[in-house]
């Protein structure tokens, strides 16, 4: 077993790595800022799971990061947090290069 930080697992592609994750018998820890992008809704299958962590928070967050890493001993970190919606990058590029 496992124990796997995942960034932006509230997404449509996070979210279904996660249910993967927790099948394999993974211990799943997601962290993501529920932007437009993330949804809780899309955990709601696997919310109960003894073995999913959710937390709300930015990547950008260099001290939350460093403690779920050290609580939950992570051994793999995955990013799917990211902004990818073409319109809004360009009219407001800031926060696509933030996450």
């Amino acid at each position: 077993m496992k124990s796997i930080l995942l960034t932006g697992g509230a997404g449509f592609i996070g979210s279904n790595f996660v249910e993967i994750a927790l099948e394999a018998g993974h211990r799943v820890v997601v962290l993501d800022a529920l932007t437009y992008a993330g949804h809780r809704e899309n955990l709601e299958g696997i919310k109960n799971s003894e073995n999913l962590t959710f937390v709300q928070g930015m990547i950008q967050n260099g001290e939350l990061v460093a403690q779920l890493l050290r609580e939950h001993k992570v051994d793999w970190f995955i990013n799917f947090a990211a902004e990818s919606h073409v319109d809004k990058s360009i009219a407001g590029p800031a926060p696509f290069i933030d996450t």
